[in-house]
C-alpha cells in the first residue's frame, strides 16, 4: 500500500531541503566531484560506443584515459603557454586601451567631458564601478591562484573521480534504478530519460558548439593578425553556451582591439566584424540545430535566471549545476502541466454532451 500523497510530498520535500543545505555548506568541497561527474557524464557515450565495438568497460575507460592524456599533453605543449601569456597581456593592456579611448573621446568630443555635465558624471560612475569590480575580480583570481595546493588537488582529484565514475557508471545507474520506489519507478524512469535527453542535447551539444566556435574564432583572428586572437577566441567560445553572450562579448572585445590595432585600416576591422557575423550564421543555422536540436526547451531568459540564482546561492559550484538543474526543472514543470491539464481541477465536471463531443 503506497503512502498518502501528503506524506510522500513531505518526505521528498525534506530530502530536497537536506540536499540543498548540503550543497550550500559543502560547495567548495564538492567542486572536484561535480566536475568529475560532469566529465564522466559527457564521456560515457564514448565508452558505450567502444563497448559495442567489443571492448570491456575497463578497456574502454583505459583507451579514453590514454587519449585524454595525449590530448592534454599536446595542448600543454602547444596551446596553453600561448593562451596564458595572451590572457595575462590582455588583462594588462585593457586598462591602457580604456585610457586611450578616454583620451580620444576627450579630444574629439570635449563637451561630453565638461566638468559637472550629466555625461561626465555617468562615465565617471561607470568607470568607478568597473574599477571596483575589476579589483575585486583580480583579488579573487590572485587569491585562488595563490592557493597552489587547492589547484593541485583539483587537477588530481577531478581526473581520478571522472575515471572511477566512468568505470562504474552503468552499475551506478542500475543501483539507483533498483532503489526507486516501486509505485513511482515507471514515471521516474520516464522523467529521467527526458532529463537525460535534454542534458545530452544541451551539455554535450553545446560543449561541441563552444569548442568548434572557439577554435574558429581563434584561428580566424590569428590569421587576420589580430593581437590576442587566441585569447579572444577562447573567451568567445567559453561563454557561447549562454545564448548571444559569446558573440556579444567576443565580438565587442575583438572589434575594440581591432580599432586600436588597425585604426585607419577599415578593411581589416571589417574582416574582424565579418568573422563574428559569419560565426553567428554558422552557429544559428548549422551547429546549434544539428548538435543541440530543438528539444532542449531552455529559454535564454530561464537559463540566465538559473545561472544568476544558483551562482548567488552556491557560488561557482552553483553555476556548474545551474544548467542541469534548470533542464531537470523544465522537464518536471512540463510533466506537472500535463498532470494539471488531465486533472479534475482543470477539466472540472464535464457534462455528458462535452464528453460525447470529446469522444467524437
Amino acid at each position: 500500500m503506497a503512502l498518502p500523497a501528503q506524506k510522500q510530498f513531505k518526505y521528498w520535500g525534506i530530502a530536497a531541503l537536506v540536499f540543498s543545505v548540503v550543497l550550500w555548506s559543502l560547495g567548495n568541497v564538492l567542486l572536484p566531484f561535480v566536475l568529475g561527474a560532469a566529465i564522466a557524464y559527457m564521456i560515457d557515450p564514448v565508452a558505450d560506443r567502444l563497448e559495442t565495438m567489443g571492448l570491456s568497460r575497463a578497456a574502454a575507460t583505459a583507451v579514453i584515459v590514454v587519449l585524454s592524456i595525449l590530448v592534454f599533453l599536446l595542448a600543454l605543449l602547444i596551446v596553453l603557454p600561448t593562451l596564458i601569456s595572451q590572457m595575462i597581456e590582455l588583462a594588462r593592456i585593457l586598462p591602457e586601451a580604456f585610457r586611450d579611448l578616454r583620451s580620444f573621446a576627450q579630444t574629439h568630443f570635449p563637451s561630453v567631458f565638461t566638468e559637472g555635465s550629466r555625461a561626465q558624471q555617468t562615465i565617471a560612475s561607470i568607470a568607478g564601478t568597473l574599477q571596483g569590480k575589476g579589483i575585486e575580480l583580480i583579488e579573487g583570481i590572485v587569491g585562488s591562484a595563490a592557493s597552489l595546493l587547492n589547484v593541485l588537488v583539483l587537477f588530481v582529484i577531478v581526473p581520478v573521480v571522472a575515471v572511477y565514475l566512468l568505470l562504474d557508471w552503468d552499475r551506478m545507474i542500475a543501483r539507483v534504478d533498483a532503489l526507486l520506489p516501486r509505485d513511482h519507478a515507471p514515471v521516474i524512469r520516464r522523467l529521467m530519460a527526458q532529463i537525460d535527453a535534454v542534458l545530452a542535447s544541451f551539455i554535450r551539444g553545446m560543449g561541441t558548439v563552444c569548442l568548434i566556435l572557439g577554435s574558429y574564432y581563434a584561428i580566424s583572428l590569428m590569421i587576420v593578425g589580430l593581437n590576442f586572437g587566441l585569447a579572444v577566441g577562447f573567451i568567445a567560445g567559453l561563454v557561447t553556451f549562454i545564448p548571444y553572450l559569446g558573440a556579444l562579448i567576443g565580438g565587442a572585445l575583438a572589434i575594440g582591439l581591432a580599432l586600436f590595432q588597425f585604426w585607419g585600416d577599415w578593411w581589416s576591422i571589417g574582416i574582424v566584424g565579418a568573422i563574428f557575423a559569419l560565426g553567428q550564421v554558422i552557429e544559428g543555422n548549422y551547429l546549434t540545430p544539428k548538435l543541440v536540436g530543438n528539444s532542449v526547451g531552455l529559454h535564454p531568459v530561464w537559463l540566465l535566471l538559473a545561472l544568476s540564482v544558483f551562482g548567488a546561492l552556491f557560488g561557482f559550484v552553483g553555476m556548474l549545476v545551474a544548467v542541469p538543474v534548470a533542464a531537470a526543472l523544465g522537464v518536471v514543470a512540463r510533466f506537472l502541466v500535463e498532470q494539471y491539464l488531465d486533472s479534475r481541477l482543470y477539466r472540472g465536471f464535464e457534462h455528458p454532451a462535452s464528453q460525447q463531443q470529446n469522444e467524437q
